[in-house]
């Protein structure tokens, strides 16, 4: 089985460190096909990046070889919906999988993350599920952000404390929303007294996207999907390229 990440931000190290984290998750015969964007941002940052990020991304998949599932490797999801209209395989968007694993691990959660300029997309993600009322926030430091290669390095003591003070407050899940927290719960595990989550790893053991795709159907089975998993009738990547029906 081959699972596309697809990494809509330009920083080749940040795609790497989710790579490693995914593939170290997956069982054996499972293959992690990871592509970074070749234009648009470092790190998309605001809602009006993330439009554009959302058309690299469709883009990005369109011409990847096949594969049986893919996952949108930004937190926030940019073209997470149209993906799932126009390509005949799931796409999981790491900011809706991250919530609802979220809110299966405790009653309230938090996202945390490394700088106040992506508060309102974050939290437009957890509107967009309807789970504002077991959200407790997005929680920054009050710093803008460092370089995003460093910034686990640089602000690590800020994140924790920031952390702490979520569960201090009620938060029984914490998430750390970002790319360049990938791993981040990890390290932390021992020192916030809540389940915390990143992107790509999970404080206690919990099956992340990639391991439920990778248990969702047999290496090389095209069969059809069954029904609840599809909101509607996928269209095929021929199509986007314009060879079957007009968009």
């Amino acid at each position: 089985m081959r699972i596309l990440l697809v990494n809509p931000n330009m920083t080749q190290a940040m795609t790497d460190t989710m790579a490693t984290l995914a593939s170290a998750a997956l069982p054996a015969g499972v293959e992690i096909l990871a592509r970074t964007a070749s234009r648009g941002f470092p790190y998309i940052s605001s809602l009006a990046e993330a439009q554009i990020s959302g058309a690299i991304c469709l883009e990005m998949l369109a011409k990847a070889p096949p594969v049986d599932a893919a996952i949108i490797a930004a937190f926030g999801d940019p073209g997470l919906a149209a993906a799932r209209e126009l390509f005949d395989f799931p796409v999981v968007g790491m900011a809706e999988a991250a919530i609802l694993t979220a809110v299966q691990l405790g009653g309230r959660f938090a996202i945390v993350t490394f700088t106040p300029a992506m508060t309102p997309w974050y939290l437009a993600s957890v509107t967009a599920l309807g789970l504002g009322p077991r959200c407790l926030g997005v929680i920054t430091p009050g710093d803008p952000a460092v370089q995003v290669t460093g910034v686990v390095q640089i602000k690590r003591a800020a994140l924790r404390d920031l952390a702490q003070g979520a569960a201090e407050q009620g938060a029984e899940v914490i998430i750390f929303g970002g790319a360049p927290l990938a791993g981040l719960a990890q390290d932390l595990a021992a020192e916030v007294p809540a389940s915390l989550l990143t992107r790509s790893q999970p404080r206690r053991g919990k099956p992340m996207p990639w391991q439920v795709l990778a248990r969702a159907r047999p290496s090389g089975w095209r069969g059809p999907w069954p029904s609840f998993l599809l909101a509607s009738p996928p269209r095929s990547r021929a199509s986007l390229q314009g060879k079957n029906d007009p968009l």
